[in-house]
């Protein structure tokens, strides 16, 4: 590390930087003086401090609160990767002690959670009993944000269906694939069908995951290519949500087959494939660099991807 490097790190202090990302995200110095339990004068003294030590101006300070200057986006961004990086330090060492040997930070989308995570994990844990994997369920566009900030290590998403463009910097390898089906009644007019194009699809009322989700974001797409209305009616979070509102007649959706296969306890419901090349869709591990990854984090890698090389 070069002097000037090492001078600037002694001027950045850690309780400074917690409660820069607080002002923040509170928007105003008084409220995240009052969730963090010091003066707010305390904390005017730390912003300023911190503004002088990095010689620009972070702040745009009014009377309804502050707001970031460019360079205080910039240190916002770096600042919760920093914190970020202490918190997984603390929660790893603190797992040693216990006797975790280490941990692994994922986060998932609903449909690799769903068909196949709870099997590979399974193989895994019991393969590597003292390595702790945190899973969290997220939309795809959030998997893919939560891996480029640091917040998670791995991320299993779909990059289609208009969540590629977040995940550009960062590598990724592929893990399953899956097709998409149209989930109606048993007793539904396109029950007999055995493949069915999206247009088609349109003529009826539609049961979706919230508006975020790859499934949600491929059809709209393909509406606006089609130029016609989505009657998107109904939105849930959870795929048996969707199941048990399809079999009480409120609409029919589109689900991965295997998960429809799970969820054929919910319901009379019958499946058809979709016939549409965006209805391959293939599921992805994404990492800022698999290179890099912390040992526990690559055995998992290499578990649930194990001969595929990476891409960027």
């Amino acid at each position: 590390m070069k002097s000037s490097e090492r001078s600037f790190a002694r001027r950045i202090d850690l309780t400074s930087l917690q409660l820069f990302v607080a002002v923040c995200e509170l928007g105003s110095i008084g409220r995240a003086a009052e969730r963090e339990f010091i003066a707010a004068s305390a904390v005017s003294k730390r912003l300023s401090d911190l503004e002088a030590a990095v010689d620009t101006a972070l702040l745009y300070r009014h009377s309804r609160g502050v707001t970031l200057t460019p360079a205080g986006e910039s240190l916002l961004h770096h600042a919760r990767a920093v914190l970020f990086g202490l918190e997984r330090m603390q929660g790893e060492l603190s797992e040693y002690a216990e006797g975790v040997r280490g941990h692994v930070r994922m986060h998932a989308n609903i449909s690799a959670i769903v068909q196949f995570l709870p099997e590979d994990l399974g193989q895994f844990s019991r393969a590597h009993s003292q390595i702790k994997i945190d899973l969290q369920e997220h939309l795809s566009p959030d998997v893919l944000h939560a891996v480029h900030e640091g917040a998670a290590d791995l991320g299993i998403c779909n990059l289609g269906g208009g969540n590629g463009a977040g995940g550009a910097d960062l590598q990724s390898r592929p893990y399953r694939s899956d097709q998409l089906v149209l989930v109606v009644p048993q007793a539904h007019a396109l029950s007999a069908l055995e493949s069915i194009q999206f247009d088609e699809v349109l003529d009826w009322d539609i049961v979706g995951l919230h508006a975020g989700s790859s499934i949600s974001l491929a059809m709209r797409q393909a509406a606006a290519q089609a130029g016609r209305p989505l009657r998107q009616r109904i939105q849930v979070t959870s795929l048996d949500a969707m199941c048990r509102m399809i079999d009480n007649g409120l609409g029919v959706g589109l689900l991965p087959d295997r998960a429809f296969a799970l969820m054929r306890g919910v319901g009379q419901l019958a499946a058809v494939r979709l016939d549409e090349p965006w209805a391959r869709r293939e599921l992805r591990l994404v990492a800022r660099d698999f290179d890099a990854l912390p040992v526990t984090a690559r055995l998992l890698v290499e578990h649930l991807a194990p001969t595929i090389s990476p891409s960027p």
